[in-house]
């Protein structure tokens, strides 16, 4: 029981991990209202300007590698869910279907009324597709991850080449975007978001292989006992650590080369190989005690992994848009890194104060209970 205990709070440490670091990269997307060539290298303007390197130092950080840890810990998440249905022998995907149903729609009303980069109805899509493939057992994961993976870098490597040919690889003029959150209400807001729907969910559609495949990942290392506190876990750890170090830090350094010939192939195909360091490194911190209180606050915000993310995208909003405190588009990236650090610090303390008084975050409490009445039908 004591083992469950460690790696059930490792995996909450790693949510929570991954949840403010999602964060380290959708703040410069709400600090500069809505032009996402703030993430990029197209149109950059020297690496002699302190602002400009602060940023991609952030973003060769964070970008696409907590986003690829979080896709990595929902595939954990949903490897328990399995072994639980299996071992209480209820059918599979069965109640665990509406779970992912109920994410959808917390996706869609996020899209809606908060951020259009909403990552949860992808997640939706993508746990459906995976909750049928991870029943037809081991051989069926191998299969489908070897395929789809084998697309997935057919497709950014001639993103790559076309870009190393030359195309044009800028995401095109943000400027009405940026007018719309800096001057416009929040239901005009809305409005652009709902006739442009199709449009802003490319990005959520165009990663659903990737999501797929890192699902999967995640089962496989849940089966492999990567997160388990005894020596297998610690070597298998080890070797995550060796792949982060040796093949993730190198490739996502190509960040730094400007002209965005290498924007797309870090953040959809060499990021997920710093979170897996990221597992390891982790993983290894968690046995100092000394920082033992960070680790607490952390497996609490991991606990409420879905209401935190909601949260900082809401205050971001708040603090960013015309509607709102109207910061966005006049701050330094010094200043927008204190803004990140101060949310995640709010974060991790509304966490620990919740929990305190209530079992589960409030939007967790909310999916408990649709949950239940669906199953009670």
């Amino acid at each position: 029981m004591e083992q469950r205990h460690e790696r059930i709070r490792l995996l909450d440490i790693l949510r929570g991990f991954a949840i403010l670091g999602t964060l380290g990269t959708n703040i410069w997307i709400f600090t500069h209202l809505g032009d996402l060539s703030y993430l990029t290298t197209y149109a950059y303007t020297g690496w002699w300007e302190l602002d400009d390197l602060l940023r991609m130092i952030v973003l060769f950080l964070v970008n696409g590698k907590m986003l690829g840890l979080l896709t990595i810990m929902f595939g954990v998440g949903m490897e328990m869910k399995f072994q639980q249905a299996k071992s209480a022998g209820k059918a599979w995907p069965g109640v665990y279907m509406w779970v992912l149903l109920i994410l959808l729609l917390e996706g869609l009303l996020h899209f809606i009324f908060v951020m259009e980069y909403d990552i949860l109805m992808s997640y939706g899509i993508t746990g459906m597709i995976a909750a049928f493939i991870i029943r037809g057992g081991d051989r069926a994961i191998s299969i489908t991850m070897k395929v789809i993976g084998s697309v997935h870098v057919i497709v950014i490597i001639g993103m790559l080449l076309l870009g190393l040919m030359g195309a044009n690889m800028s995401l095109g003029n943000f400027d009405q975007v940026a007018a719309l959150y800096q001057g416009g209400s929040w239901l005009e807001q809305i409005q652009y978001r709902l006739t442009h729907f199709l449009q802003l969910r490319l990005e959520p559609i165009f990663v659903i292989p990737l999501n797929v495949f890192l699902f999967l990942l995640g089962v496989r290392l849940m089966r492999s006992g990567v997160f388990a506190p005894d020596e297998n876990g610690q070597q298998q750890r080890g070797k995550l650590l060796k792949l982060g170090i040796y093949a993730g830090v190198p490739l996502n350094l190509l960040i730094f080369i400007p002209g965005g010939i290498f924007d797309m192939p870090v953040r959809y195909l060499f990021a997920p190989f710093l979170s897996l360091g990221y597992i390891a490194i982790v993983g290894k911190m968690i046995q100092y005690d000394r920082w033992d209180r960070l680790w607490r606050l952390l497996e609490k915000a991991g606990k409420m992994s879905l209401s935190c993310y909601v949260m900082q995208n809401v205050i971001a909003s708040v603090l960013c848009y015309g509607w709102g405190l109207a910061l966005g588009g006049k701050l330094n990236s010094l200043t927008i890194i204190a803004i990140w650090i101060e949310i995640s610090v709010f974060q991790l303390w509304f966490a620990s104060r919740w929990l305190q008084v209530f079992k589960l975050g409030p939007m967790e409490s909310v999916r408990r209970r649709a949950v239940g009445i669906f199953q009670s039908r």
